[in-house]
């Protein structure tokens, strides 16, 4: 028997299937999808098996070292997926199959098969594990053909049970428990013969007689106020055991054990439904654009769709952007579905992420809650994939493989034959224009739950503002309106698009700007540290009191941040509680969670910070939204910063007014004349649908065109510059007439950790030949991309061109 292995080496050379023998003792177990250790020239590494066959063209065969799984970790779909995504983003297959697996399982670990139920055990593997709780795999890799068969059977039956041990990072959380050694009628006699004086050993024995069950010691101390030294003195009596066992860590548990009910649908929800559960029920592959204002009810319209799929005994995903939508939203889904609900996102720590995903893979839930990567959940039985907020960016991923999480779930849900549904209060032109087109179909839900108006949008024109001699970061009727909205003990949430206290440091003597040693961009003030920091590769040094080129004295911070922002406010309005989020207040563990909470628990009154705050937060006493800056991101050199600005001020101002209590919406601009302000202001999403479609169309960019990027980058500049050349006339040369291929010209920020980097890019409507092109370019320079410091980062439909 022989077996295809993709080997753990990403180069083009080794990029294809490599033949192994399969020793005897396992070709009765070894499957698809499997993990194995294979030798692979004078070195062993890990490779994924792919598919078997009976003979090989190559007369000597190495063979299998190692077993790393007993049962596959990838199915037979994530790994089709896999080639998929690796020909799609024009990566290694090694590194789309990397890219499917926790964390926990690409790091060095042991793995230990371990007993549950000893009695259950036939003699002939009783004796494999000689009176030890577990035993390595290596170990049991050298076992016989049918000891691994009963193994097998065994893990499939719940008798053994596989843990993994990484080595530095504990995956398994392991608690101790206590439990009865004998039976009742022990117990009960044991209390007889105790001495009278011994009331706390009575009292526990005595609840052993009445709950004859296991209980983390923990607990059982803490229920019968007793102390350690007396459970100690029962265990050495014989008459109680102590154990260890694997917990799963749940970072969302939820306290109530009640499920939440289905909520009572508005017939404009009833029509968006609808037909979702019709595709659910005929298990159709239809994708439906569901475009809801905020607070029109969107999270309800999930819900019981996918409370109709759970009925048909399927599964599915729900797709959120980001860490700090996501707690609002698992407790919403755990609340209705309880335990059949696993998280994973990038804010879980690796042991937690790796429990979440084995009890996916154990089949132990239906329902995954989570960012980009949870698109990769191993269900085999998917009845639906949601993704909440489609438009957002971060769905895209900036490393290898450069996939968009939309298009993986097209793929999927084409492969489960079960319906896509894409929700969002401002979708993406591209996922509109397709549902004009009636690629995808379109369900619009214009107005709020209960018919609760939309909040009233004042745009300040801050030109005025300094005109008639105000020179804060405040207008005045935001500060009015603050101390109006506190007054009355409601809350309200401030939104700057920046990060730390300033933007920048400049001298006003000799005009210098403190920049970056490694990259051609300004250094950011953080005050709380008194630290300058790059945000592109994480220099920092301590502020200078003096001009490092003149001098002089009169070195000022230029810009706004949110540190800066808390202390103006504080300044106006000092009683304001404030609760800022930002990615200096946010980046400990939990830290999102925390600070919602508070903000939802009323312990602060102002909820400030970056885009972070913009989305999906839902909390029913915040009636003022203030957005600071609202033009900053119109000023980047990117087609869609009009489409984000736009997208931003949509969300956040989705954020007031969502109970009872009426909203008001103040945005501050240099530029309130631009159409993405104005059509904000007016909630008039189909409006600027209209005009930014016009401008796209002038300037061929999506959803007229696809777009390709191709970034050089190396620390030679002269090499970059003649790289982006040949690969810009190799374009020209292969291309058809029809592809516009643009530069190379250097990127907006030309160095990032002290490598240049120029950018060619291709627009298009079809062209048969580009993918081939891309990899006859990637192949030409394939010795220098791994000998020499060389990068070249190809990029299909980029989210960001900056």
């Amino acid at each position: 028997m022989i077996a295809k292995v993709i080997v753990d080496v990403a180069t083009s050379q080794t990029d294809r299937p490599f033949d192994y023998k399969v020793p005897n003792q396992w070709t009765s177990i070894i499957e698809r999808g499997m993990r194995v250790i294979v030798p692979f020239g004078r070195r062993k590494v890990q490779g994924f098996v792919i598919d078997f066959q009976e003979e090989s063209d190559i007369s000597k065969l190495k063979s299998i070292d190692e077993l790393l799984d007993l049962e596959p970790v990838l199915t037979s779909e994530l790994l089709e997926l896999g080639f998929w995504l690796s020909d799609h983003t024009l990566c290694f297959s090694v590194t789309a199959l990397q890219a499917m697996l926790p964390v926990a399982l690409k790091v060095h670990y042991k793995k230990h098969v371990k007993i549950k139920e000893r009695d259950a055990l036939p003699n002939e593997v009783q004796s494999l594990f000689k009176q030890r709780e577990s035993v390595s795999l290596t170990e049991l890799n050298k076992s016989s053909t049918e000891q691994m068969k009963q193994i097998q059977t065994l893990l499939k039956q719940g008798v053994l049970e596989i843990v993994t041990e990484i080595k530095e990072r504990k995956t398994k959380k392991v608690i101790k428990v206590i439990e009865p050694k004998v039976d009742v009628e022990t117990l009960k006699k044991e209390i007889k013969l105790l001495d009278p004086r011994a009331k706390k050993q009575t009292e526990i024995l005595q609840w052993f007689t009445e709950n004859f069950k296991e209980i983390p010691v923990q607990q059982l101390l803490d229920t019968l106020h007793v102390s350690r030294s007396v459970l100690k003195s029962l265990i050495q009596k014989q008459l109680l055991v102590e154990k260890e066992r694997q917990v799963y860590r749940d970072p969302y548990a939820i306290a109530s054990s009640e499920l939440s009910q289905p909520l009572p649908l508005t017939d404009v929800q009833k029509k968006a439904i609808n037909p979702i559960l019709s595709a659910v029920s005929k298990e159709k592959r239809e994708t439906f654009l569901v475009h809801g204002v905020t607070g029109s009810g969107k999270t309800e319209i999930y819900l019981q769709s996918i409370a109709s799929v759970l009925q048909k005994g399927k599964e599915a995903i729900v797709l959120v952007p980001e860490i700090s939508l996501t707690p609002q939203m698992v407790k919403r889904f755990k609340e209705r579905f309880g335990e059949k609900v696993a998280v994973l996102h990038s804010g879980l720590s690796a042991g937690e992420k790796y429990d979440e995903w084995l009890k996916i893979h154990r089949k132990q839930v239906k329902v995954v809650v989570g960012a980009r990567s949870a698109i990769f959940a191993p269900f085999e039985n998917l009845g639906m994939i949601i993704i909440d907020e489609e438009h957002e960016s971060s769905y895209k991923q900036e490393e290898n493989p450069r996939y968009h999480a939309r298009d993986v779930a097209e793929w999927r849900s084409d492969y489960h034959q079960c319906p896509l549904i894409l929700g969002s209060a401002t979708p993406s032109l591209e996922s509109y224009a397709r549902s004009i087109k009636q690629v995808y179909q379109l369900s619009e839900l214009s107005e709020r739950i209960y018919s609760q108006a939309m909040p009233t949008v004042i745009t300040v024109d801050m030109r005025e503002e300094l005109r008639e001699g105000n020179r804060s970061i405040f207008s005045r009727e935001l500060v009015e309106s603050l101390k109006e909205s506190l007054a009355r003990n409601e809350q309200c949430v401030l939104l700057l698009n920046r990060r730390g206290y300033s933007t920048f440091i400049i001298c006003r003597d000799c005009g210098y700007v403190a920049e970056c040693p490694h990259c051609d961009i300004s250094l950011t003030y953080h005050k709380n540290k008194q630290q300058v920091k790059c945000h592109y590769c994480g220099y920092e040094e301590p502020v200078a009191n003096r001009c490092p080129e003149c001098s002089s004295e009169h070195i000022r911070f230029f810009g706004t941040g949110t540190q800066k922002v808390e202390e103006e406010l504080l300044k106006l309005i000092p009683e304001a509680r404030i609760i800022r989020m930002d990615v200096d207040t946010t980046s400990r563990k939990g830290a999102h969670e925390k600070l919602l909470s508070a903000f939802a628990n009323k312990q602060g009154d102002v909820l400030l910070g970056t885009q972070m705050i913009a989305k999906g937060l839902d909390f029913p006493d915040v009636t003022l939204v203030g957005v600071i800056t609202a033009d900053t991101m119109l000023n980047l050199p990117d087609f869609r910063s009009a489409e984000r600005t736009f997208q931003l001020l949509t969300q956040v101002a989705g954020r007031a007014g969502r109970h009872e209590l009426a909203g008001k919406v103040i945005i501050q601009t240099y530029a309130p004349e631009h159409y993405s302000i104005q059509y904000a202001s007016e909630h008039n999403y189909h409006a600027f649908f209209n005009q930014e479609m016009k401008i796209r169309q002038a300037h061929a960019y999506p959803p007229y065109y696809y777009l390709t990027s191709i970034t050089v980058s190396h620390h030679e500049l002269m090499k970059v510059i003649a790289i982006s050349e040949q690969i810009a006339k190799v374009l020209k040369r292969q291309l058809s007439k029809q592809a516009v291929v643009l530069g190379p010209a250097a990127c907006v920020i030309p160095r990032i950790k002290d490598r240049y980097r120029y950018q060619c890019m291709v627009k298009y409507k079809n062209e048969p030949k580009l993918v081939e092109t891309l990899k006859t370019i990637l192949s030409h320079y394939e010795s220098e991309l791994t000998q020499s410091e060389l990068q070249i980062i190809i990029d299909q439909n980029p989210q960001m061109l900056m």
